[in-house]
């Protein structure tokens, strides 16, 4: 099994404290900022940054849907990490500023792809499905935080 990355970035037009709060409100912010390939989003414990359990299902594709149980951590300053219980997946946001009230938000996503011919087709396709649906969030990000 080989490690898969996608990696996602957009610098959004607000501080980089507003960017990372919106995006640490799993309560109120974060279903917001969803596209249509999430759905049975609930928050299970916290709601608020580190300490957080939220689930959610991804539907990458027409048959490719993951059942999401999410540990929340913020091991340092300007940066989330979802680690999924039911899987290898990792996702980390990292919010630095960017100079002008403008702020960079990368969305680096991880998890140990499948062998054979079966992972050569995951690595080359997810990491762009995945750029594709983490890009949607960022826009949203953008449209609700940028003045």
């Amino acid at each position: 099994m080989a490690q898969v990355e996608a990696t996602t970035e957009r610098i959004v037009a607000a501080d980089a404290e507003t960017v990372f709060d919106a995006l640490a409100d799993y309560r109120d912010s974060r279903p917001r900022l969803l596209p249509e390939h999430f759905s049975e989003y609930e928050v299970r414990e916290g709601g608020d940054g580190a300490g957080t359990l939220v689930h959610w299902k991804l539907q990458a594709t027409s048959k490719r849907v993951r059942d999401c149980l999410l540990e929340v951590s913020e091991p340092t300053d300007g940066e989330l990490v979802e680690k999924d219980r039911n899987s290898t997946m990792v996702t980390t946001w990292r919010v630095t500023p960017a100079g002008d009230g403008r702020t960079r938000v990368v969305a680096t996503t991880t998890w140990k792809g499948a062998g054979g011919i079966g992972g050569f087709f995951e690595r080359t396709f997810a990491p762009k499905g995945l750029d594709r649906i983490y890009g949607a969030i960022l826009a949203n990000l953008a449209a609700q935080v940028e003045k």
